[in-house]
């Protein structure tokens, strides 16, 4: 469920406006595309929804006494679909191997995607 912008205050809102267009198509974000999924301290992280194209950003907003900057990675994850990856376990070192061995015998693969 998005969390409101609103809950982080109007100082939050100015590093909302540097990231404030879409880097795909290039139109204006409407404040309210804007959810917060963690804060620590200074910093924010914020899950950002283009109204026009429906691509979305993750962005990290960092507010210090310099100023605000903030850096975004283009996702096609949804809020919902990044807050569950990030309630979701730490990858294991047996969680790469089993991968990797999967990918190395296809039929292993399918077997088990058949399963899933």
């Amino acid at each position: 469920m998005p969390v409101p912008m609103h809950t982080s205050g109007p100082i939050l809102d100015e590093g909302v406006k540097l990231i404030s267009y879409c880097p795909l198509c290039e139109s204006s974000y409407r404040p309210e595309a804007a959810h917060v999924l963690g804060e620590k301290e200074d910093s924010h992280l914020l899950h950002i929804t283009c109204g026009r194209c429906s691509n979305a950003i993750l962005a990290l907003v960092l507010i210090s006494s310099v100023g605000v900057s903030s850096v975004g990675l283009v996702t096609d994850l949804n809020f919902d679909e990044v807050h569950q990856f990030r309630r979701a376990g730490a990858v294991s070192t047996d969680d790469v191997i089993e991968t990797h061995s999967l990918l190395q015998d296809s039929d292993l693969l399918f077997s088990r995607l058949a399963v899933a």
